[in-house]
C-alpha cells in the first residue's frame, strides 16, 4: 500500500499502519476495560477510526496544542496524536482521562504505538489546571452546555473546539445558547447521516 487518503486527511503507510495497530489493540484490551461498546468493535474502523480522523481536517494548521477530554478507548484523542504525528509533528497533544484503567490503555497505546509529544492526564476535567489547548475536542462525553464549561476552562481565548454529536444536536446547541454565547459552524459528519462536527468558537457565558 502506498500513501491514501483517509476522512480528507492524506496519510502515509506508517500513519496508516499505526491507525490499522490502533484497532488491534482496541480488540485486544476492549473485553477486560470496555473501552467502547461491545457492539462496535467489529466495526471499529468506520465507527472509531474514521469518525475521530474527520476532526482533523476542520482544525487549524498547525496547531500547538491539542487537548481531547474524557479519551476513553482514544478517540478521537489517539487518532489525533496519530495523524499529528505526520501531519504536524510540532504539535503537543493532551489526552485527559479521569478513569485511572482507560488511562493505563492509553499510556500503554502511546507506548506501542510509538507517539511522541502525547501526554496523558489521569485526572478530572473540572479540577485539572486550564490547559490553554488551540484545539479541544470531546466525543460522547457530556451535553453540549456541559462541554462549553469544560471548553471555557481549557480552550486558548482564540481556540476551537470540535464535539461530534448526533441526531439530537439541534436540541443540544439550543440548550447551550440560554446560557451561553459562541460562533458555530457545523460539518456534516462522513460516517453518520444523522451526525455533524460541531465547530466553536469565542465560547463565553452569558
Amino acid at each position: 500500500m502506498t500513501d491514501t487518503t483517509l476522512a480528507g486527511v492524506y496519510v502515509s503507510r506508517e500513519t496508516f499502519d499505526r491507525l490499522t495497530a490502533l484497532t488491534a489493540l482496541l480488540q485486544k484490551w476492549n473485553p477486560a476495560i470496555n473501552l467502547v461498546a461491545k457492539s462496535t468493535v467489529p466495526e471499529a474502523w468506520g465507527r472509531h477510526i474514521l469518525d475521530s480522523a474527520q476532526l482533523y481536517r476542520l482544525a487549524p494548521s498547525q496547531p500547538h496544542h491539542w487537548a481531547d477530554l474524557g479519551s476513553g478507548g482514544g478517540f478521537p484523542g489517539l487518532v489525533i496524536a496519530i495523524l499529528a504525528q505526520e501531519k504536524d509533528p510540532g504539535c503537543r497533544i493532551t489526552l485527559v482521562e479521569s478513569d485511572q484503567r482507560k488511562a493505563t490503555f492509553l499510556r500503554q497505546a502511546v507506548r506501542e504505538l510509538g507517539l511522541l509529544k502525547v501526554t496523558v492526564l489521569a485526572e478530572r476535567i473540572e479540577t485539572l489546571s486550564p490547559l490553554a489547548a488551540d484545539v479541544l475536542s470531546a466525543r460522547a462525553l457530556a451535553a453540549l452546555p456541559q462541554l462549553c464549561h469544560f471548553a471555557l476552562r481549557h480552550l486558548s481565548p482564540e481556540g476551537l473546539a470540535l464535539f461530534p454529536k448526533g441526531a439530537q444536536h439541534l436540541d443540544e446547541v439550543a440548550q447551550a445558547r440560554h446560557d451561553w454565547h459562541f460562533d458555530l459552524s457545523t460539518f456534516p459528519s462522513d460516517t453518520d447521516p444523522a451526525a455533524v462536527v460541531l465547530a466553536m468558537k469565542a465560547i463565553q457565558h452569558v
